[in-house]
């Protein structure tokens, strides 16, 4: 299975929408993996948009400079969000990216023409609109830009990426998205502008071949990063030209690109296309879609540092719907993460190796039952959920492990019992916890560990509180 991210722009440091998407990409790799599965999880930055040009111009510093430090901002959230990606792409520095770029433009020149064109460019999502305001809600207003551009006859593939939607080749979900492109390819497809005069870029990003006046449109640039990053030994032929899942996650921002252009792209220079794409909704502050331009943009590493990586990633799958944006407040994070993860999680650990020492002097005995009936059930639910993209779906059917323990607790009350009934309880008690260290490892690795560690051996250590409560 080979999963990507987008690839965002560096014109700022990363906020929490982007860890939204790299903790959704790091679960179903993790998940996957742990099925004993090959997987690839590849993520990266943008660097040669206009718009971080601009941000260098606005701060005074060499575009270089602004894109070297933004660009090790978002490689350096692995550490603090506990991802596992296996390869990172920088669109300006890959040794392989300009060439790859080149050979697709070359692929598909038979589908590429010149001609004159005038229209409303937001710069926000280095894109064109028929008309305004823009519809991602950046600030700046339309500019009016006229200019000889390279077109891609989009039009040509209208009735191919039809078929391929329609049948099932390109999965596209949640539902609602994949009518959403259904529509808009069906109601009839125009070509597409796919460079930029040099001067305008402020010469910054890859030269079209052969027409150095113009530079490659950053989206055809940055789309085919799923491609040139794969440049070692094999790794074209074993993830993309092999017949494999090939999965896209984005926000639904960029839909257009990676559902519509990319394939129609993919498809003019003869290549292989990704299977599915899942698209995610916002999150929002106050009802207003957290990004770098909006001046709401909420620092993940900060939220780290102060309430830690399990609270921070819980929230993202617990509480984000498949559809719908969702609001993040501090207070929600803080909330979440007293009640599952202090209140649910903590408080069964502990109690459960609390018992263990004081009436079994922490020997583990063998368990009376295995909680069968949740814990062998937790496997299949989580399968579903994760094959419909519902990681919120996925979080809750691993969190029954804790609920229905919880439930064994005070329904056999190990306290109350003889020293056989003790065992029995409490045998079946730690192999439910170890049987949760499992299935979490996905979601949250670090408590994962910290569980296992806890509940693994044959005989316990006295207990250290795994989460005290954020609010006191």
């Amino acid at each position: 299975m080979y999963i990507t991210t987008t690839i965002p722009y560096v014109n700022a440091r990363p906020h929490l929408g982007h860890a939204l998407e790299l903790v959704q990409g790091d679960v179903l790799a993790r998940h996957h993996r742990r099925r004993g599965e090959p997987v690839r999880f590849q993520t990266g930055t943008d660097d040669n948009s206009l718009k971080n040009v601009l941000a260098a111009e606005a701060e005074g510093v060499p575009v270089r400079e602004l894109v070297d430090r933004n660009a090790a901002a978002f490689e350096g959230l692995r550490g603090p969000l506990d991802l596992s990606f296996d390869s990172f792409i920088r669109t300006s520095s890959h040794p392989g990216h300009r060439a790859g770029v080149e050979r697709i433009w070359r692929a598909v020149e038979h589908d590429l023409y010149q001609r004159h064109y005038e229209g409303l460019y937001c710069v926000g999502c280095e894109q064109f609109y028929a008309e305004g305001p823009c519809p991602e809600g950046h600030r700046e207003p339309l500019q009016r830009v006229s200019e000889e551009n390279w077109f891609f006859r989009l039009s040509r593939y209208q009735d191919a990426l039809s078929e391929l939607i329609r049948g099932g080749r390109l999965r596209i979900e949640p539902i609602a998205r994949r009518n959403e492109v259904l529509a808009f390819v069906e109601a009839g497809l125009s070509d597409i502008s796919v460079s930029r005069s040099a001067v305008r870029a402020h010469g910054w990003g890859i030269p079209v071949p052969g027409d150095p006046a113009q530079v490659v449109y950053v989206w055809w640039d940055a789309l085919a990063n799923y491609i040139t990053a794969l440049d070692g030994d094999g790794d074209y032929e074993r993830w993309w030209a092999e017949e494999r899942r090939k999965v896209h996650l984005m926000g639904k921002g960029v839909i257009r690109f990676h559902a519509v252009y990319w394939p129609a792209m993919l498809l003019s220079a003869g290549l292989p296309l990704p299977t599915e794409i899942f698209v995610h909704d916002y999150l929002t502050m106050a009802g207003q879609k957290i990004s770098k331009s909006s001046g709401g943009a909420v620092d993940p590493v900060a939220l780290v540092d102060t309430y830690g990586v399990d609270a921070v990633r819980w929230w993202l799958l617990r509480e984000v719907p498949r559809v719908g944006d969702a609001d993040f407040t501090e207070k929600r994070l803080i909330a979440r993460a007293d009640e599952d993860l202090a209140n649910g999680l903590g408080n069964l650990v502990n109690r459960v190796v609390t018992m263990v020492c004081r009436f079994l002097d922490g020997h583990v005995p063998e368990p009376a039952e295995d909680l069968a009936d949740v814990c062998g059930t937790v496997s299949g639910m989580v399968n579903e959920a994760l094959e419909y993209y519902d990681f919120r779906r996925a979080a809750a059917a691993v969190w029954t492990i804790v609920e229905e323990a919880n439930r064994y607790v005070e329904r056999t009350r190990p306290w109350q019992q003889e020293r056989a009934g003790q065992e029995a309880s409490l045998g079946t008690l730690v192999h439910a916890c170890r049987a949760l260290a499992g299935h979490l490892e996905p979601f949250l690795p670090t408590a994962a560990a910290r569980v296992a560690a806890a509940v693994g051996g044959a005989r316990l250590a006295r207990p250290k509180p795994l989460y005290p409560r954020v609010a006191g």
